[in-house]
């Protein structure tokens, strides 16, 4: 299973210079978790870079994978794992949902670099 993070998403959408890597994991949907804050944060970055129908396009192609809510234990987690690395709310979310569905994290995001269980690309 896979977990692609924001930065992710956003690198992909925006066809950028590192999309072609999160490409491997959003061409399968059916092994795709997708954890419900990346919603948030990919639909807010797309609202305010471009219009809301853009937003909506995007958020219908998160939606083909398996989008996984905010759950008191993966809220919990998310806890432990913030103190413990030092983690933003949201990322410690992505990675708390990561562990409860042994998922592969796919990033460019800088606070995943060299935790376990992720696949970072440098921006």
């Amino acid at each position: 299973m896979n977990i692609v993070d924001s930065s992710g998403w956003l690198e992909y959408f925006s066809e950028g210079p590192n999309s072609d890597p999160f490409a491997i994991p959003l061409q399968d949907p059916s092994s795709l978790i997708v954890p419900v804050i990346t919603i948030y944060e990919v639909f807010k970055v797309v609202l305010r870079e471009s219009s809301e129908n853009e937003a909506l396009q995007v958020v219908a192609a998160m939606q083909k994978g398996t989008v996984i809510d905010l759950t008191s234990d993966i809220a919990m987690k998310a806890s432990k794992l913030s103190l413990q690395y030092k983690l933003p709310m949201a990322d410690s979310i992505i990675l708390s949902t990561a562990q409860s569905y042994e998922c592969l994290i796919w990033t460019q995001d800088s606070d995943f670099e060299n935790l376990p269980g992720v696949k970072f690309f440098p921006k």
